[in-house]
């Protein structure tokens, strides 16, 4: 693919040899330094289809690090809207890297100013690629820390969540700090100053143009989609259980009891914090050893929660749809929706954490259906699977759930 050899001993650290579908995809059109909008199923390696190609074009085009008395200003940035997967991609970032002599940096939020500058700051200076969460690369923007005009390339990645409108806001600032300039000329070669944007996700919603349509010319992205994009994985099993409120707890304890402790590890997905934590004590009370991941932990508290998981400590995660966006979970085997998701679009996220690039065994995703309401998203989810199609209504915006009164 005519990456540079510094990136190809990057990737023999991690163990990847063979490109994916999405791989094939997009490195030779983001290479042609093309914004872009791509899409493709989760668990198909994107991490990697964005990396490596704007790495690339980093090391063919090297300028002098940054003052180091002046406020960070790195060469590409990444937007992600969860501390944890700054974190997991941060690690794929600096593995590429660390061969090729750039350095990398995380930027999240969860502390004083003063913690953003740390982060910043911290040796050795003059990190060529930045990775953030809205919240803190806000912060940072306005504080002075940050400065985005040597910015080659930006990476909005998990599109849907960052559109979402806890993000939006902070995102809209960010892109009006960056180099995109409205109407520009399509990139023309080492002197073009525009910032390359590429926009990553498994769904996109409605407002992304218009959002991005703001700052930057959207009629000259090229689009990125694989085949499989919005179809449910065939090779993972997806079972449904219809039974009513009171008797989704026993059915969960005799699964988890019958799940073997060879089978990989177990997602459970809760709707809500409160489920989330009353679940954590059920669990506790029969003996099953179990880690919690919710939003309302402190940033602290989550920082290392995910990384346990991952090491192994225990195998049995009782989580929200904060787990279902784009973390790495290839030890993960089974996956239960205790709440069945309010979605289609998060159904598909939680379905993507099964079976993924790198995964031992397929997996299989088994789900409580206690209400009406959902029995409506089965039905398409079911004809989708059968008919081997794509999930309907997937380009829309991140629809509201129905009303629960009833």
């Amino acid at each position: 693919m005519g990456l540079q050899p510094a990136l190809l001993a990057g990737l023999e650290g991690l163990s990847v040899g063979r490109p994916t579908a999405v791989q094939r995809l997009a490195i030779p059109a983001l290479r042609r330094g093309r914004s872009a909008l791509c899409a493709a199923e989760t668990g198909s390696g994107k991490t990697l289809a964005y990396l490596l190609p704007l790495l690339d074009g980093l090391l063919s085009r090297p300028e002098g690090p940054a003052e180091a008395a002046g406020p960070a200003s790195p060469r590409g940035l990444v937007v992600l809207p969860s501390r944890e997967l700054t974190a997991q991609v941060g690690a794929v970032a600096e593995a590429l890297c660390r061969p090729a002599g750039l350095q990398v940096r995380g930027l999240t939020g969860g502390g004083a100013a003063g913690g953003l500058r740390r982060q910043l700051r911290a040796p050795p200076p003059g990190a060529a690629v930045l990775l953030g969460t809205p919240g803190a690369l806000r912060e940072a923007l306005r504080r002075r820390f940050l400065a985005l005009g040597r910015l080659r390339w930006m990476v909005l990645d998990e599109a849907d969540v960052l559109m979402d409108d806890t993000f939006a806001e902070p995102l809209e600032e960010i892109l009006a700090y960056a180099p995109l300039a409205v109407g520009a000329p399509g990139p023309a070669g080492p002197g073009e100053a525009r910032t390359q944007v590429v926009v990553v996700g498994a769904t996109f919603p409605a407002g992304l143009s218009q959002t991005l349509g703001k700052f930057t010319d959207v009629s000259r992205f090229v689009t990125l989609t694989t085949q499989s994009l919005h179809r449910l994985p065939p090779h993972v099993q997806q079972k449904f259980v219809r039974l009513k409120g009171q008797d989704k707890l026993p059915e969960l304890l005799q699964l988890l009891r019958d799940h073997p402790a060879s089978g990989g590890t177990v997602l459970i997905f809760c709707n809500s914090a409160s489920t989330v934590n009353w679940l954590g004590y059920i669990l506790d009370d029969h003996k099953i050893k179990h880690l919690r991941l919710q939003g309302q932990m402190s940033a602290a508290a989550r920082a290392g929660i995910f990384a346990s998981f991952q090491k192994g400590d225990a195998s049995v995660l009782v989580c929200t749809d904060l787990a279902s966006r784009g973390l790495d979970t290839s030890s993960v085997q089974l996956v239960v929706n205790y709440d069945f998701p309010d979605t289609l679009q998060d159904y598909l996220h939680r379905v993507g954490r099964v079976g993924r690039v790198g995964s031992k065994a397929p997996g299989a995703v088994v789900s409580f259906v206690t209400h009406r309401w959902d029995v409506d998203l089965v039905r398409k989810i079911e004809t989708a699977a059968r008919k081997r199609t794509g999930l309907p209504g997937m380009d829309s915006s991140i629809s509201k759930p129905p009303s629960k009164a009833g």
